[in-house]
Protein backbone atom coordinates (compact mmCIF):
# COMPACT_ATOMS: atom_id res chain seq x y z
CA UNK A 1 0.00 0.00 0.00
CA UNK A 2 1.63 3.50 -1.24
CA UNK A 3 2.14 6.08 2.03
CA UNK A 4 -0.32 8.37 0.25
CA UNK A 5 -3.32 5.74 0.21
CA UNK A 6 -2.53 5.16 3.97
CA UNK A 7 -2.64 8.89 4.37
CA UNK A 8 -5.82 8.98 2.72
CA UNK A 9 -7.23 6.00 4.76
CA UNK A 10 -6.05 7.42 7.82
CA UNK A 11 -7.75 11.20 7.40
CA UNK A 12 -11.07 9.52 6.66
CA UNK A 13 -10.88 7.72 9.25
CA UNK A 14 -9.97 10.48 11.66
CA UNK A 15 -12.60 12.40 10.11
CA UNK A 16 -15.32 9.72 10.82
CA UNK A 17 -14.10 9.89 14.63
CA UNK A 18 -14.41 13.26 15.14
CA UNK A 19 -17.85 13.53 13.39
CA UNK A 20 -19.08 10.57 15.71
CA UNK A 21 -17.88 12.60 18.21
CA UNK A 22 -19.81 15.67 17.88
CA UNK A 23 -22.87 13.59 17.08
CA UNK A 24 -22.53 12.07 20.64
CA UNK A 25 -21.27 14.84 22.63
CA UNK A 26 -25.13 16.76 22.98
CA UNK A 27 -26.12 13.39 24.12
CA UNK A 28 -23.91 12.67 26.75
CA UNK A 29 -24.00 16.21 27.74
CA UNK A 30 -27.93 15.87 27.76
CA UNK A 31 -27.75 12.82 30.38
CA UNK A 32 -25.20 14.32 32.87
CA UNK A 33 -27.75 15.32 35.07
CA UNK A 34 -29.48 12.04 35.06
CA UNK A 35 -31.79 10.77 36.96
CA UNK A 36 -33.90 13.92 37.68
CA UNK A 37 -34.88 13.96 41.36
CA UNK A 38 -38.47 12.06 41.71
CA UNK A 39 -40.60 12.39 44.75
CA UNK A 40 -39.64 10.38 47.94
CA UNK A 41 -43.28 10.04 49.68
CA UNK A 42 -44.36 8.06 45.89
CA UNK A 43 -40.74 6.17 46.51
CA UNK A 44 -41.13 5.29 49.76
CA UNK A 45 -44.33 3.46 48.97
CA UNK A 46 -43.08 1.67 45.69
CA UNK A 47 -40.13 0.87 47.67
CA UNK A 48 -42.35 -1.02 49.90
CA UNK A 49 -44.93 -2.41 47.84
CA UNK A 50 -42.68 -3.81 44.66
CA UNK A 51 -39.57 -4.59 46.08
CA UNK A 52 -41.28 -6.20 49.19
CA UNK A 53 -42.78 -8.73 46.69
CA UNK A 54 -39.87 -10.30 45.72
CA UNK A 55 -37.18 -10.25 48.70
CA UNK A 56 -36.52 -8.54 51.74
CA UNK A 57 -35.82 -5.11 51.72
CA UNK A 58 -32.78 -4.06 51.84
CA UNK A 59 -31.45 -0.75 54.18
CA UNK A 60 -30.81 2.45 51.95
CA UNK A 61 -27.72 2.94 53.55
CA UNK A 62 -26.30 -0.61 52.62
CA UNK A 63 -25.70 0.76 49.14
CA UNK A 64 -23.65 4.17 48.10
CA UNK A 65 -25.96 6.72 45.84
CA UNK A 66 -23.93 5.69 42.95
CA UNK A 67 -24.80 1.66 43.45
CA UNK A 68 -28.30 2.72 43.92
CA UNK A 69 -28.36 4.11 40.55
CA UNK A 70 -26.98 1.07 39.26
CA UNK A 71 -29.17 -0.82 40.95
CA UNK A 72 -32.22 0.50 39.94
CA UNK A 73 -31.54 0.54 36.53
CA UNK A 74 -31.67 -2.70 36.65
CA UNK A 75 -34.82 -3.35 38.54
CA UNK A 76 -36.50 -1.01 36.33
CA UNK A 77 -36.31 -3.49 33.89
CA UNK A 78 -36.68 -6.97 36.11
CA UNK A 79 -39.69 -5.24 38.06
CA UNK A 80 -41.60 -3.12 35.14
CA UNK A 81 -41.23 0.01 36.50
CA UNK A 82 -42.02 3.47 34.62
CA UNK A 83 -39.50 5.89 34.14
CA UNK A 84 -41.14 7.95 36.88
CA UNK A 85 -41.18 5.05 39.61
CA UNK A 86 -37.26 4.35 39.24
CA UNK A 87 -37.03 8.16 39.76
CA UNK A 88 -38.84 8.25 42.34
CA UNK A 89 -37.51 4.98 44.49
CA UNK A 90 -33.94 6.50 43.39
CA UNK A 91 -34.61 9.31 45.31
CA UNK A 92 -36.38 7.64 48.50
CA UNK A 93 -33.01 5.87 48.66
CA UNK A 94 -30.83 8.24 48.15
CA UNK A 95 -32.16 10.42 50.60
CA UNK A 96 -32.75 7.87 53.08
CA UNK A 97 -28.63 7.21 52.67
CA UNK A 98 -27.66 10.90 52.77
CA UNK A 99 -29.80 11.76 55.80
CA UNK A 100 -28.59 8.12 57.40
CA UNK A 101 -24.90 9.11 57.02
CA UNK A 102 -25.43 12.52 58.51
CA UNK A 103 -26.50 11.26 61.46
CA UNK A 104 -23.87 8.72 62.15
CA UNK A 105 -21.67 12.10 61.72
CA UNK A 106 -23.72 13.63 64.63
CA UNK A 107 -26.70 15.29 63.57
CA UNK A 108 -25.26 17.31 60.91
CA UNK A 109 -27.61 19.14 59.26
CA UNK A 110 -30.18 19.16 62.60
CA UNK A 111 -31.22 23.04 62.37
CA UNK A 112 -30.90 24.88 66.00
CA UNK A 113 -34.05 25.98 67.27
CA UNK A 114 -33.01 30.10 66.59
CA UNK A 115 -32.81 29.19 63.20
CA UNK A 116 -36.19 27.13 63.12
CA UNK A 117 -38.77 28.67 61.57
CA UNK A 118 -42.07 28.86 62.29
CA UNK A 119 -43.86 25.46 62.98
CA UNK A 120 -46.60 23.67 60.87
CA UNK A 121 -49.58 22.49 62.33
CA UNK A 122 -49.15 18.57 63.68
CA UNK A 123 -51.52 17.55 60.62
CA UNK A 124 -50.02 19.37 58.22
CA UNK A 125 -46.46 17.51 59.49
CA UNK A 126 -48.17 14.27 59.38
CA UNK A 127 -50.11 14.36 55.77
CA UNK A 128 -46.62 15.85 54.05
CA UNK A 129 -44.14 13.48 55.57
CA UNK A 130 -45.47 10.57 57.46
CA UNK A 131 -48.85 9.63 55.51
CA UNK A 132 -47.27 7.78 52.81
CA UNK A 133 -45.95 5.05 55.24
CA UNK A 134 -48.11 5.30 58.06
CA UNK A 135 -51.59 6.06 56.56
CA UNK A 136 -54.17 8.07 57.13
CA UNK A 137 -55.34 5.79 60.19
CA UNK A 138 -52.34 5.74 62.15
CA UNK A 139 -52.68 2.04 61.37
CA UNK A 140 -49.49 1.83 58.38
CA UNK A 141 -49.83 1.90 55.01
CA UNK A 142 -46.60 -0.19 53.76
CA UNK A 143 -45.24 -3.25 55.47
CA UNK A 144 -43.53 -2.95 58.56
CA UNK A 145 -45.10 0.30 59.38
CA UNK A 146 -46.09 0.19 63.12
CA UNK A 147 -49.51 0.68 64.65
CA UNK A 148 -49.91 3.84 66.19
CA UNK A 149 -53.14 2.63 67.79
CA UNK A 150 -52.16 -0.35 69.10
CA UNK A 151 -51.66 -0.38 73.29
CA UNK A 152 -48.49 -1.30 73.25
CA UNK A 153 -47.62 0.55 69.99
CA UNK A 154 -44.91 3.29 69.55
CA UNK A 155 -47.06 6.04 71.25
CA UNK A 156 -46.70 3.55 74.53
CA UNK A 157 -42.85 4.84 74.66
CA UNK A 158 -41.63 8.25 76.31
CA UNK A 159 -41.98 11.28 74.32
CA UNK A 160 -37.99 11.96 74.36
CA UNK A 161 -37.17 8.41 72.76
CA UNK A 162 -40.27 8.90 70.52
CA UNK A 163 -38.78 12.49 69.29
CA UNK A 164 -35.29 10.59 68.96
CA UNK A 165 -36.49 7.80 66.55
CA UNK A 166 -38.25 10.68 64.54
CA UNK A 167 -34.81 12.79 64.57
CA UNK A 168 -32.22 9.69 63.98
CA UNK A 169 -34.40 7.44 62.43
CA UNK A 170 -35.32 3.78 63.79
CA UNK A 171 -36.30 0.75 62.33
CA UNK A 172 -39.28 -1.57 64.23
CA UNK A 173 -38.44 -5.16 65.31
CA UNK A 174 -39.53 -7.69 62.05
CA UNK A 175 -39.96 -4.31 59.88
CA UNK A 176 -38.53 -5.11 56.13
CA UNK A 177 -37.55 -1.37 56.25
CA UNK A 178 -36.49 1.57 58.41
CA UNK A 179 -37.78 4.79 58.79
CA UNK A 180 -35.00 7.48 57.46
CA UNK A 181 -33.87 10.16 59.99
CA UNK A 182 -36.62 12.92 60.09
CA UNK A 183 -38.62 10.73 58.31
CA UNK A 184 -36.69 11.66 54.91
CA UNK A 185 -37.75 15.48 55.31
CA UNK A 186 -34.66 17.44 56.52
CA UNK A 187 -36.72 20.73 56.64
CA UNK A 188 -38.16 19.35 59.57
CA UNK A 189 -36.95 20.58 63.27
CA UNK A 190 -36.95 19.92 66.09
CA UNK A 191 -40.22 22.07 67.39
CA UNK A 192 -41.71 20.10 64.32
CA UNK A 193 -40.69 16.97 66.10
CA UNK A 194 -42.66 18.11 69.14
CA UNK A 195 -46.01 19.18 67.71
CA UNK A 196 -46.07 15.69 65.25
CA UNK A 197 -45.77 13.78 68.39
CA UNK A 198 -48.47 16.05 70.27
CA UNK A 199 -50.73 15.17 67.04
CA UNK A 200 -49.58 11.26 67.10
CA UNK A 201 -51.13 11.18 70.68
CA UNK A 202 -54.20 13.43 70.15
CA UNK A 203 -55.39 11.59 67.40
CA UNK A 204 -54.22 7.82 67.24
CA UNK A 205 -53.10 6.74 71.54
CA UNK A 206 -55.36 4.40 73.09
Amino acid sequence: MSKSLRGGIYRAFLGATLGLGACLAPVVGAGADYPAPGDFLRGSQTWAQVCGRCHNIRGPEDLRDDQWITTMFHMRIRAGLTGQQTRDVLTFLQVSNNRAAAAARGGEGVASAAAEPPAQSGAEIYAKTCIACHGPDGKGAIPGAPDFTAKDGPLSKPDGLLIQHMIDGFQSPGSPMAMPPKGGNPSLTNEDFRILLEYLRAGFAR
